[in-house]
């Protein structure tokens, strides 16, 4: 009972974390596209609560509606995104499966709330579409055709319609592209039937950072379509040693709001698949993310100073972090994602710079990891640094052959340069783990190798069972303290 109360407590602070970070940023936003926001107020022993199954957004309708309806609570958030997405009526009710038995709630409806843009949304405004072949785009995969969707950009940027740049079938060659705000319109999907495809010599745009980059940009959904780094030729110029450029990350996202990334396809990137840096609201659902595991510094998605992301049902193949969580991020939603091959689902590195911004509120719920050198991973360097990473929640988790399922490292060090013999600064705290099972490649499944300096705290181990050649594993503990709960195997070392 101590167990479920805990989870339960976590869970829903997590969750309304992030909620409240949507509700702060839209409330003030142009309401071209009008949603219901639904927050479900049942009462228990007295109070009112909240969890991730009792929030989700959907388009209106022309009719207005009643000032309550019913919602089947336990519906899983991807599910109801699904349902957002998707475009159902405003007058159906969402029901999960496994929960049918379960007697409705009554919800409260608040309208003239902007919410993030869907492919699918309804809207009593004119759509204005650009198809970038109609401005010169040529689908052979060897044409330049930076130049028309620049265009298609300026034009859909400047319009005050909610606008459509589509993409059709075939191979589009693009150069490095900036996609810059702000816009006068925050209602802009790129909708991709086709492939973008990037130069197939690296040194185009192996110096410019990003392949694909969005910044200062509010409102932008990037909907389907196959995105191609071709950055087999970066990684062997890696591989050998030569010079080579650092790489270009395929699709990114800076200083911007209110993004939906859904159905997107990452190939190859030359670097990181995409990164989300100083934006708020940005709902990342069916991406899938594949390249080499020998592939260099590609994490398949890289979120940092940012603050309600969700990442849902997704597949993510590559040959580092699957999913990496930098400082200054908060309010993260990660659920319902396969990792494999790759280095696992990592926050940090922390603690690299001495003046640094702390983790929280961060959730990673029912993944499956499969032969990863990671499962769930927090690291720091072994410095002094003002960073910190707290109220961390990862339950439902499965491993199948994982070199190292559950780790904490504050003695990260590459090349054993700048931190050998220092203790780390990052403070590590409330960090639970729940429902983890499954197979470890090593003797070790457990390894807590915290900072002497600060140690971490409360971390709890509950309902785990992990092993090692079909034998229990093992734990270590270095200056780790905390709470096993339920059935803990290894046995915990707290």
């Amino acid at each position: 009972m101590k167990s479920r109360r805990l989870k339960s407590k976590i869970f829903n602070q997590n969750f309304l974390a992030v909620n409240q970070n949507f509700q702060k940023s839209l409330a003030d936003e142009n309401k071209e596209f009008h949603r219901l926001k639904f927050f479900i107020l049942p009462k228990v022993d007295g109070k009112k609560s909240i969890s991730p199954a009792r929030f989700f957004s959907r388009p209106s309708s022309a009719v207005k509606p009643p000032e309550t309806t019913t919602l089947v609570p336990k519906a899983s958030p991807s599910s109801l995104l699904h349902y957002w997405i998707g475009g159902a009526s405003s007058g159906a009710a969402v029901r999960d499966k496994s929960s049918s038995k379960t007697p409705p709630v009554r919800i409260r409806c608040q309208s003239n709330f902007s919410f993030l843009r869907s492919p699918f949304a309804v809207s009593s405004t004119a759509v204005m579409t650009y198809n970038v072949a109609d401005l010169g785009a040529k689908p052979d995969g060897q044409t330049d055709s930076t130049k028309a969707f620049l265009s298609a950009w300026d034009k859909a940027c400047d319009s005050v319609d909610p606008s459509v740049i589509y993409v059709p079938t075939g191979r589009f060659l693009l150069r490095n592209a900036v996609f810059a705000g702000p816009c006068k319109n925050m209602a802009i999907t790129f909708r991709i039937a086709g492939t973008l495809v990037a130069p197939s010599d690296y040194r185009v745009i192996g110096n410019a950072g990003n392949w694909l980059f969005f910044r200062h940009v509010n409102g932008v959904t990037i909907s389907g379509g196959i995105l191609d780094g071709q950055g087999t030729g970066l990684w062997d110029c890696k591989a050998s040693g030569k010079g080579c450029p650092s790489g270009a990350t395929t699709l990114g996202f800076s200083n911007s709001n209110n993004i939906v990334v859904s159905g997107v396809t990452s190939l190859n990137s030359q670097m990181f698949h995409i990164v989300i840096n100083g934006c708020n609201n940005v709902i990342l659902q069916g991406v899938r993310v594949s390249a080499s595991s020998n592939s260099p510094n590609t994490d398949g998605i890289h979120v940092g100073k940012s603050s309600g992301i969700i990442i849902l049902d997704s597949k993510i193949a590559t040959g580092d972090d699957c999913v990496s969580i930098g400082p200054g991020t908060t309010n993260l939603w990660i659920e319902n994602v396969a990792c494999g091959p790759g280095h696992g689902i990592s926050i940090g590195s922390l603690g690299k710079d001495q003046e640094e911004e702390g983790v929280q509120n961060v959730t990673v719920k029912t993944v499956t990891f499969t032969g990863t050198q990671n499962g769930l991973r927090t690291k720091s360097w072994g410095r002094l640094s003002t960073g910190f990473a707290k109220n961390i929640l990862f339950p439902h988790a499965f491993m199948v052959n994982v070199r190292n399922p559950i780790v904490i490292d504050q003695n990260y060090c590459p090349g054993e340069i700048g931190c050998p013999g220092q203790d780390s600064g990052v403070q590590i705290s409330d960090v639970t783990y729940q429902d983890i099972h499954g197979t470890s490649a090593t003797e070790v499944a457990v390894k807590f190798d915290c900072s002497y300096k600060f140690p971490c705290s409360k971390i709890t181990l509950d309902d785990v069972k992990l092993s090692y050649k079909n034998e229990a594993a093992e734990a270590s503990c270095s200056h780790a303290g905390g709470t096993a709960l339920g059935t803990v195997q290894p046995t915990s070392c707290l």
